[in-house]
């Protein structure tokens, strides 16, 4: 009688059929009570990290409730914010006036609503340069990192060297026309910009940069590389929606300290010029009146 081998079934010609077999249970089990959670989106990545960041949060909400009294001035308002009526001077606190009437007449509250929408407007103006200027520069010195990036980096430094109000302060004294002069109100405005956004972009400049050196060897950038894709999309494909989240958290912190330097510089007179009402030049004006009388 011939030999005849005898196949074993599957199972049994591999050395651990029970461990693969338990291990295949274990999977389906797992994946039929855990569903895989969809890949967000860079927009939904970046607001769930900002959620978890307590400051980011309240400087958002304080920043909301700016901008809805900002928006809501003209209805808001009782009366224009440079309506003088100097038969109205430090006028009781009612119905016409709910906070009173300052040394001219004008009503202060009207004076802080509109206030509010020029400091918002500021903030705005000067953080869009701020991430114009810092995230450019931020990507080219941590993408390309060598020489531009040495370059990049002590221009940044060269600019921490000074404290930020100082700088502010310097740059908008160059402008100024001299002794018993004034700027236009809306040449004061335009050098405000462009003084408090020379002074902040470094601090998102630098954070990019930490960023994109962090991201620039990722497997997802060098199959990018592989496969020719230019150096422009591979920045704002690849490595921008990836890094939205601290750009985000920067930003919402940011808009609270360009409000607080655009008072600082008003109350010093170098800042918003009347007509146009500013926190910081309101304050300056009482403050006047009060060592006068």
């Amino acid at each position: 009688m011939p030999w005849i081998p005898v196949f074993a079934s599957n199972r049994a010609r591999e050395p651990h059929g029970d461990l693969i077999a338990t291990r295949d249970f274990m999977t389906q089990e797992f994946a039929a009570n855990h569903p895989t959670t969809r890949s967000l989106s860079p927009a939904a990545e970046a607001w769930r990290h900002l959620r978890r960041n307590p400051v980011a949060v309240c400087c958002g909400v304080y920043i909301s409730l700016l901008v809805c009294i900002a928006l809501f001035a003209n209805v808001l308002k009782p009366q224009g914010y440079d309506s003088a009526d100097f038969h109205q001077t430090f006028a009781d606190p009612g119905a016409a006036h709910p906070l009173s009437t300052d040394q001219q007449g004008r009503d202060v509250l009207s004076r802080i609503l509109y206030g509010a929408r020029i400091s918002l407007g500021v903030a705005i103006v000067v953080v869009t340069l701020e991430v114009v200027i810092g995230l450019t520069l931020g990507l080219i010195a941590g993408y390309y990192s060598g020489a531009i990036d040495l370059l990049l980096m002590r221009a940044t430094d060269v600019m921490f060297s000074f404290p930020d109000i100082l700088l502010a302060i310097l740059l908008v004294a160059v402008v100024q026309p001299g002794p018993g002069k004034a700027l236009a109100p809306q040449v004061s405005l335009l050098t405000l910009f462009v003084a408090l956004g020379l002074v902040y972009w470094p601090s998102l400049a630098r954070l990019v940069r930490g960023q994109a050196l962090a991201l620039r060897n990722r497997e997802y950038v060098e199959a990018a590389r592989a496969m020719g894709v230019r150096d422009g999309a591979i920045l704002t494909r690849h490595l921008l929606p990836n890094i939205l989240s601290p750009i985000i958290v920067q930003v919402t912190q940011d808009i609270a300290q360009v409000m607080l330097a655009e008072a600082t510089l008003s109350f010093l007179g170098l800042g918003v010029q009347p007509p146009f009402p500013s926190w910081g030049r309101m304050i300056q004006d009482a403050l006047q009146y009060k060592e006068a009388h």
